[in-house]
């Protein structure tokens, strides 16, 4: 099979709806997105984001393809069992499937999931604290995180329950000795979150090289969501994300069709 070729040749645009297109579009572009940062770690994480109006579906992306050859019509649409329902030639990756099902089931807030294995991400889901406050990055975060231990690649369908009791209602997510999850009403708000997370990790494995770490107060933590609320005028994801389109569109374009 030339995947390349398939993906090329698909078009879905006229056999969805205009908002399901949109999703479609912006979804696509968070996966380029996340491979333009380098955040991608080959066909083995995932980005979901479900379909306006039909709650119990949502999209993925193809299993093999590369995140920015990924566009809107490729993505691979699926209802909360795993069931294919719109015609493709591709097929998705079980455990994206065991993470993003459980998560989308039980979250009706939440229209993207947002998971990567980064360097940066794995070496601090690595650390027996987790994630520090050395950083004005962490605060936000830390306002709002939830830790799941370690129980393999996730394709059993019975650690559903226990990732959607360690997410809870929180926004961030640090899986231990396996990467980072971002949740939000919108795929921007989920790429901004995922944005300071990757960067508050990055900056915590820098600073460990070097003396002792200074940390910012509780006091401080507990006011972040307000603080980023007026640091986005509250537009939180939405303030970034026509400019990463743009920046999108000089380095990887085509995720639109």
């Amino acid at each position: 099979m030339d995947m390349a070729a398939d993906i090329d040749a698909l078009d879905v645009r006229n056999r969805v709806s205009p908002d399901e297109w949109q999703v479609r579009c912006d979804l696509a572009a968070c996966y380029r997105l996340v491979a333009l940062h380098g955040w991608d770690d080959l066909a083995f994480t995932h980005i979901s984001a479900r379909v306006p109006g039909a709650e119990e579906h949502f999209l993925i992306n193809p299993y093999g393809a590369m995140f920015e050859e990924i566009t809107a019509s490729s993505l691979v649409k699926i209802d909360l069992d795993g069931r294919v329902v719109l015609p493709t030639p591709f097929g998705i990756n079980p455990a994206g499937f065991t993470i993003h099902g459980a998560i989308h089931a039980a979250r009706h807030d939440v229209q993207c999931v947002l998971h990567t294995h980064t360097v940066a991400g794995v070496a601090v889901s690595a650390q027996a604290d987790g994630l520090l406050p050395v950083s004005q990055q962490s605060i936000f975060p830390l306002s709002s995180i939830g830790y799941h231990d370690y129980e393999g690649v996730a394709l059993r369908a019975d650690e559903q329950p226990r990732l959607v009791r360690d997410l809870g209602d929180h926004t961030y997510f640090i899986l231990r000795n396996h990467g980072l999850l971002t949740v939000g009403p919108s795929i921007a708000d989920a790429y901004l979150y995922m944005y300071t997370l990757q960067r508050a990790c990055e900056i915590q494995i820098a600073a460990q090289a070097g003396g002792r770490l200074l940390t910012i107060g509780q006091d401080i933590i507990g006011t972040a969501m307000e603080q980023a609320r007026i640091g986005t005028q509250g537009r939180f994801g939405q303030i970034v994300w026509p400019g990463a389109l743009r920046r999108l569109a000089r380095h990887f374009p085509g995720w639109d069709r």
